[in-house]
C-alpha cells in the first residue's frame, strides 16, 4: 500500500497531544516523586490506552475526510491498531530488563517513574531518527525489507528456543563506557541526575541508570521497528503507533512489574508474531521466485494468484490477516499464562508447605 501523505497540522497535533500528555503526567500527576498505588496505575493505564485508541479514531476520520476514501481510512486505522499492538506487546517484554536494571542498581521505587519518563523523552528522538532513516532506506533500496524479514524470523526462532542472553548491567559495555568518560558518583542524590561536588559537575547514580535504560530501549528498538515495517512503511503510522506504545510503558511497568514473571507464555506469543511478520515480509521474494520458476506466461490459477498478490490486489486481506494473527497470538499467550502458571510458583508453594510441616 502506498504511504498516505498527512498534512503538517496532523503531525503538529500528534506532537501536541504527546507533549501535553507528558506534561500532565510529570508536571501534575507525578510532580512529586512517589510510589504509584495500584489504583493510580490502573487508572493511568486506561488513560494511555484510551488516548491511543482515540488517536486511531482520529486517523480514520482524518484520512477518510481528507482523501474522501473511507476504505482507505479503515485500512489506515487497522494498520495503526496492528502496529500499536505489536509495539505494545514487544514493549511489555522490556519490563523484564527494566526490572533487572532497577533491581541491580537498587533504584528506590519513587524515582523509577522519573527515570522511565526521561527515557521515553530520549526514545521520542532516537526512534524518530531510526524510523525515518529505515523508511528512507526501504524506499531507496526495497531489498532491505527482505533483510528485515530474515532478521525477524531469526529473532523469533531464537525466542522460541529460549536462548535469549541474560542482560547483566555490570557487564554492559554502555555502563563501562559511561563511567569511563562521565564523572559519576556511586550514590543517589534524591531525584537529581547531576550535582556539584567540589566545584565539579558530577552525574549521580540515577544518571547511570537512565543511560542504561536509554541504551536498552535502543537495543529493543532494533527488533520492534523492523517488526512494524513488516506491517507498513508509512512513516506516520510507524512512528505514531510506536510512540503511543512506549508512552504507556512507564505506567504498565508499575502495573505489571509484580506480575511480569507470571506471563510465562508471552514470549512464545511474541516469538510467533515476530516469525509471522518476518515470513510475511519474505513472501513477495518467494512469490517472485515461484513465478519465474513456473513462468509468468503460465495460465494456471496458481500463477494468476501469485501475480495478483505481487500487484497488491490482496492488500486488504493481508491487513486483516495480520491484525487477526497479532491479536490472537497475544491473547492466546496471555490466556495460557493464566491457565498454566509457571512451575516455579508451584514449586515455591510446595517448599513452603513442606517447611510448615
Amino acid at each position: 500500500m502506498t504511504p498516505v501523505e498527512h498534512p503538517f497540522w496532523v503531525w503538529a497535533l500528534f506532537f501536541s497531544v504527546v507533549f501535553v500528555a507528558l506534561f500532565v503526567d510529570i508536571g501534575i500527576v507525578n510532580r512529586r516523586a512517589h510510589v504509584p498505588s495500584r489504583r493510580e496505575t490502573v487508572g493511568c493505564s486506561i488513560v494511555w490506552v484510551s488516548l491511543a485508541l482515540l488517536f486511531n479514531v482520529f486517523i480514520y476520520w482524518q484520512v477518510g475526510y481528507h482523501h474522501n476514501d473511507w476504505a482507505l481510512a479503515i485500512a489506515q486505522a487497522k494498520l495503526f491498531l496492528t502496529g500499536y499492538l505489536i509495539e505494545l506487546s514487544l514493549s511489555v517484554d522490556n519490563l523484564f530488563v527494566f526490572l533487572l536494571i532497577f533491581t541491580f542498581f537498587k533504584v528506590p521505587k519513587k524515582f523509577q517513574h522519573r527515570v522511565l519518563f526521561w527515557g521515553i523523552m530520549g526514545a521520542l528522538i532516537l526512534r524518530m531518527v531510526m524510523i525515518f532513516a529505515g523508511a528512507e532506506l526501504v524506499e531507496r533500496f526495497h531489498w532491505i525489507i527482505y533483510i528485515f524479514g530474515a532478521f525477524l524470523v531469526y529473532t523469533g526462532l531464537k525466542m522460541f528456543g529460549g536462548t535469549d542472553d541474560n542482560f547483566e548491567p555490570h557487564e554492559s559495555a554502555i555502563v563501562r563506557l559511561a563511567t569511563r568518560y562521565i564523572r559519576i558518583s556511586r550514590h543517589y542524590e534524591g531525584e537529581k541526575f547531576f550535582v556539584v561536588k567540589d566545584g565539579v559537575r558530577t552525574g549521580t547514580l540515577l544518571l547511570l541508570v537512565l543511560i542504561t535504560v536509554e541504551f536498552t530501549d535502543l537495543v529493543f528498538a532494533v527488533d520492534s521497528i523492523p517488526a512494524i515495517f513488516g506491517i507498513t512503511t508509512d512513516r506516520f503510522i510507524v512512528y505514531t503507533s510506536n510512540i503511543f506504545a512506549i508512552l504507556g510503558l512507564r505506567t504498565f511497568y508499575f502495573l505489571l512489574a509484580d506480575l511480569a514473571d507470571r506471563f510465562n507464555y508471552l514470549k512464545y506469543g511474541l516469538a510467533f508474531v515476530l516469525t509471522f511478520i518476518g515470513v510475511k515480509m519474505l513472501l513477495p521474494l518467494f512469490a517472485e521466485g515461484l513465478l519465474k520458476l513456473i513462468g509468468s506466461g503460465d495460465s494456471s490459477g496458481f500463477a494468476g494468484f501469485l501475480d495478483r498478490y505481487l500487484k497488491h490486489e490482496y492488500e486488504q486481506m493481508v491487513i486483516n490477516i495480520s491484525l487477526s494473527v497479532v491479536v490472537s497470538a497475544i491473547a492466546l499467550s496471555i490466556i495460557l499464562s493464566i491457565m498454566f502458571p509457571p512451575k516455579i510458583e508451584k514449586k515455591a508453594d510446595d517448599d513452603d508447605e513442606q517447611a510448615a510441616t
